[in-house]
């Protein structure tokens, strides 16, 4: 039995039903009360708090990262202003 060293396998798999099922599942796990607006809401107020009452060397490395690109710009009344 002789070895072809630069034969190829191609292997295609659609995954458009498990990412159906998958999607299905996430939905079902956060139930019906679950609220998108609210919970991007939280995450703001959690974002204010922890970029809030920085000291100077902190407010710094804050600037830089914000300069950097590395954090988004946070507006009026947060830590990058």
């Amino acid at each position: 039995m002789s070895h072809d060293s630069n034969a190829h396998v191609v292997v295609e798999i659609d995954l458009t039903l498990e990412e159906a099922r998958r999607r299905a599942a996430v939905m079902e796990a956060l139930g019906d009360d679950w609220d998108p607006i609210a919970v991007m809401q939280g995450e703001e107020e959690a974002y204010d708090l922890l970029y809030s009452n920085l000291d100077e060397r902190q407010q710094e490395i804050y600037d830089a990262l914000v300069a950097a690109g590395v954090l988004p710009y946070r507006g009026a009344g947060h830590a990058a202003d």
